[in-house]
């Protein structure tokens, strides 16, 4: 599986920004497809994600009302929908396909086997 994440950029706060992962090999309704974003000197941190075989998701507690994770399977891509967009928000994001469904599992990185290469996502203020 290979995965390209876009559509970061540079927004003002308020503002929304919808990124996209795309993947090539198996379809990602098989795999637990995951967002995470690393801020400049902080860990990489866990956002949401859409359970393999279903449409439930999860969020983390910094981001949930305003970021919403979605899937397109014709497409094969997985979109992270980000409103009311804080400078805090700033970092680059990533997308992440794994095998898990134990939340202790899918909100940590080694849960993932694949990952996009990231795209910036940067808010001023």
């Amino acid at each position: 599986v290979q995965l390209q994440a876009s559509g970061g950029g540079l927004v003002q706060a308020g503002d929304s920004l919808r990124l996209s992962c795309a993947g090539s090999g198996r379809t990602f309704s098989t795999y637990t497809m995951a967002w995470f974003r690393q801020a400049p000197g902080k860990e990489r941190e866990f956002l949401a994600c859409l359970f393999r075989g279903n449409t439930r998701t999860y969020y983390s507690e910094s981001v949930k009302g305003r970021f919403t994770v979605s899937r397109d399977a014709a497409k094969n891509t997985v979109y992270l929908q980000m409103n009311a967009l804080k400078p805090e928000d700033t970092a680059v994001y990533y997308c992440a396909a794994g095998a898990g469904t134990i939340i202790s599992t899918i909100r940590r990185e080694n849960g993932y086997t694949y990952w996009g290469q990231g795209t910036q996502v940067t808010v001023s203020s």
